[in-house]
């Protein structure tokens, strides 16, 4: 499958927040590439996976996530 880019609006409001989200995509396979704006509270993927598995790996973090157009 060819690698996307996706964003994310996600509820991030410090640091542990933002790292969080960072810890579960790094231990996501097929997630290549993450920016994170805690300012604007996006998250940015690349990614060979879907974008709903994608949102689904970040709602593992426990922060409420949506997906944005690209």
């Amino acid at each position: 499958m060819t690698e996307q880019t996706y964003k994310f609006k996600v509820a991030m409001s410090c640091g542990g927040c933002s790292g969080a989200v960072s810890r579960v995509l790094a231990k996501t396979e097929g997630v290549s590439d993450v920016d994170i704006s805690l300012e604007s509270q996006t998250v940015t993927v690349k990614s060979t996976l879907t974008q709903e598995e994608v949102l689904t790996a970040i709602k593992k973090s426990g922060k409420a996530a949506e997906s944005l157009p690209n």
